[in-house]
């Protein structure tokens, strides 16, 4: 019995000094807290001791990775010439208003979109005219949107439309904005026959505008068949008018 006594307290001894692992969180070294991500301080694991044990934008406080707090909230904060952008100092984007695009105002250093409304013609932008109290593209104006016309049961384009739709295919490549292409019939014919013939009428239009570089996505189409007459006239010149595609804007 009394060797049974000494082997267990020798056995003890041999354990305390080889030093049993400390349950979590306390700790002797890192090794014991790596399994949680985390690191030996004073005895206990912490999420970390210091900012280098945090993830970029975080900063250790009182052993907590929290967000670094941002280097400015207002303007004020970043001194002259600079601003605050997205809780950062960065320079300007602009002194005056000469260095912001498309008639931009500038506005304590930043750059701001021109206002659409306006009373003259010098309270829009380059490049721009002021219509019915909108700053508009002032090459649309010049442009020639008179409708194209069609022959009787057409849908194809003569020489003389393609001619007018590669003068226009430049002007509106120089304008901005979309355009609905409304395809029309005369009263000829069945009303559903004359709905698809308009807009087989208004798709020739777009698929030539297209060909000559007018983004697709900038033309929609639609057909009214023989619902919007711009005569109501039962002869070949109303007949004429009324087969046509129009330009909306």
């Amino acid at each position: 019995m009394r060797r049974i006594s000494m082997v267990a307290g020798l056995a003890l001894a041999v354990a305390v000094l080889s030093g049993c692992p400390k349950a979590y969180p306390n700790c002797d070294k890192d090794d014991q807290c790596q399994e949680r991500g985390e690191v030996c301080v004073q005895g206990q694991c912490q999420e970390c001791a210091t900012d280098a044990n945090c993830k970029e934008g975080f900063t250790c406080q009182a052993n907590k990775c929290v967000p670094k707090p941002p280097e400015c909230t207002t303007d004020t904060q970043c001194g002259s010439g600079r601003i605050c952008e997205v809780g950062k100092c960065t320079d300007a984007q602009c002194k005056d208003d000469a260095q912001c695009p498309g008639g931009g105002k500038c506005e304590r250093g930043r750059c701001q979109a021109p206002s659409n409304t306006c009373s003259a013609n010098s309270d829009c932008g380059e490049g721009q005219e002021c219509k019915g109290g909108q700053c508009v593209t002032a090459q649309a104006s010049a442009c020639d949107w008179e409708p194209v016309r069609f022959g009787f049961n057409e849908f194809s384009l003569d020489s003389e439309a393609q001619g007018r739709l590669s003068s226009l295919a430049d002007c509106i490549k120089a304008t901005q904005g979309r355009i609905t292409l409304q395809g029309h019939a005369d009263d000829r014919g069945t009303e559903e026959y004359n709905l698809q013939l308009s807009n087989r009428r208004a798709a020739s239009v777009k698929r030539y505008l297209t060909d000559l570089g007018v983004p697709a996505g900038r033309l929609a189409t639609v057909g009214y068949g023989e619902t919007r007459p711009l005569s109501s006239a039962s002869d070949e010149e109303a007949w004429a008018q009324n087969r046509r595609v129009e330009f909306k804007r």
